[in-house]
């Protein structure tokens, strides 16, 4: 059996496709005890005794006093809103007869914050005092009241560090879902956005939205990334990253399927284009599905500034990419094999120049990509006070010392040194890694079989980009197959005026925009101009 097969056969069938019996056992209902004692060690017992598990008994009433207690985890709860109950329930409880049920009266009459509901699985109720929540036990009732008192310290909203733009908003996600939510929200106010909950994760039960606008998207793939996310079957999800492995079409691919942003701004754009964002609790990365490569070109501001500087920005961005891809390769096969396309005077000048170099041209650019590539990765993984540092007086001394010491040319340092800034400039951090991997691939091809290896890497690419799919959407869309409406935003961006219609496979049901006329001066103007002109 060849390793494709058993890794199939494997994922097919899993050892832990079948539950077991404690599985089975959790989740069916287990009502919460009415004896109040037996309630709260039944709880603190599942809970194993832990100390951030806090049981705060109190009196109901000074006459015929009912027992109560308060549960909650110390530090996911505002220590205000605990002081505000007990304040409420000790003050303004009745001592005398009341025709409600204490643990309704207290719900409808007592309780003045906003999310209040009544729970009797001790399952449920122990999720919502982990999650934050507050649970209200009360003697004599089978039932608990649990208020949402949920406080735990958050990031604010900040600017994101990896996706910098010039003009623009500043604000980005935060690991809050809600406050996730509400940032996309005050972007679109709108009653089309529609918003789906739900929990994935066994153990971790994280909570996982999707929100797309009603009418832009296409409801066939709003229900496919619902299929997918609920065919997931983990035991904790802690970061978005975990539901992108699960739910990309090729997860082989080196290029991304599914695409990760963490401002507002570009989640509510593609939003509006008719694309599906997901959220995940406790990261302030968004996934955006589907993905088509043009869109991995572009930057949040190339819809801020006028379209002209956009759209050269953007041809800038898909020129340097593709550097970034061959430059290394490009230079090895013309040294090695295709002398005659360089001119004779710079020949003669590389050749000066590899005269005291041991090593051929492809293991000398092998090596200082190497080299580049791990001090990357060591001003990545150091110190933020140090770790630019070292990345930069490394590069300088190591190159400076391996050109002084003949083991690599001045002019492969001067390649490699384009190709990783060219490199930078990729605003998708994905396609960015993919081309460093990729470099490598066509190196090989390079030193082996001059250009035509290079040709025959590039053409592999070329039919593996035509055959990816997102979603159903062809990876290469607008491009292959080829639409003449969608033009006017993939290699460069018309005025706004122009962008009359959206992508027509990403939103069938609403495909136009907008109906606006070219802007024009005023008549007066253009009489005064005459004038003026007259005179």
């Amino acid at each position: 059996m060849s390793i494709w097969r058993w890794i199939k056969k494997l994922h097919r069938n899993p050892k832990t496709s079948k539950p077991d019996a404690n599985t089975q056992t959790q989740s069916s209902i287990q009502p919460i005890s009415s004896h109040l004692e037996k309630a709260i060690q039944e709880i603190t017992t599942d809970l194993g005794n832990s100390p951030d598990i806090i049981v705060r008994r109190f009196i109901l009433g000074k006459e015929k006093g009912v027992s109560a207690a308060l549960i909650y985890t110390d530090g996911l709860v505002s220590n205000g809103d605990i002081n505000d109950f007990l304040k409420t329930l000790f003050t303004q409880y009745p001592s005398g007869q009341i025709s409600l049920s204490p643990i309704n009266f207290i719900k409808e009459q007592l309780l003045n914050i906003g999310d209040v509901k009544i729970a009797q699985d001790k399952t449920q109720i122990i999720n919502e005092i982990l999650r934050g929540s507050t649970a209200i036990l009360i003697d004599r009732e089978n039932k608990t009241l649990i208020a949402s008192t949920k406080g735990w310290e958050n990031r604010g909203v900040t600017e994101p560090d990896n996706q910098v733009i010039l003009r623009g908003p500043r604000e980005g996600f935060t690991e809050n879902i809600r406050t996730n939510t509400a940032l996309i929200r005050r972007k679109i106010p709108s009653s089309k956005l529609r918003l789906e909950q739900m929990r994935l994760g066994t153990i971790t039960e994280t909570s996982i939205a999707i929100m797309y606008i009603q009418g832009n998207a296409n409801p066939e793939i709003v229900e496919e990334v619902r299929r997918r996310l609920i065919k997931i079957k983990i035991d904790g999800v802690l970061e978005s990253g975990y539901i992108e492995e699960f739910i990309q079409d090729a997860p082989w691919s080196l290029f991304p399927t599914v695409y990760n942003t963490e401002r507002p701004d570009i989640v509510a754009a593609q939003l509006l284009e008719g694309k599906i964002a997901i959220l995940v609790d406790g990261t302030p990365f968004v996934l955006i599905v589907p993905v088509t490569i043009p869109m991995l070109f572009q930057a949040a501001d190339d819809y801020y500034m006028r379209s002209a500087i956009a759209s050269l920005l953007r041809l800038l961005r898909i020129v340097t990419f593709l550097i970034s891809m061959t430059l290394p390769s490009l230079y090895v096969a013309v040294t090695t094999f295709h002398h005659e396309l360089l001119p004779t005077t710079m020949l003669i000048s590389l050749a000066a120049q590899r005269e005291g170099v041991p090593l051929p041209a492809f293991i000398e650019a092998l090596l200082m990509e190497l080299t580049f590539e791990v001090l990357r990765e060591a001003g990545l993984r150091m110190p933020r006070a140090v770790g630019q540092a070292v990345s930069i007086v490394g590069a300088l001394v190591l190159g400076t010392a391996a050109v002084e010491a003949d083991i690599v040319s001045a002019a492969m340092v001067i390649i490699v040194s384009m190709t990783a800034i060219a490199g930078f400039t990729t605003p998708v951090v994905d396609i960015a890694i993919a081309a460093r991997i990729i470099r490598f691939g066509l190196l090989i091809l390079s030193a082996s079989f001059g250009l035509f290896g290079i040709l025959f890497g590039l053409m592999v690419i070329v039919i593996h980009l035509v055959g990816l799919r997102s979603f159903g959407i062809p990876y290469l869309n607008g491009i292959a197959p080829f639409n003449l409406s969608d033009q006017k935003d993939i290699f460069a961006r018309v005025p706004w005026f122009m962008l009359l219609t959206r992508p027509r496979l990403f939103s069938q049901a609403n495909e136009v925009r907008e109906d606006t006329e070219m802007p024009k001066p005023p008549k007066g103007h253009q009489r005064m101009n005459r004038k003026e002109d007259q005179s």
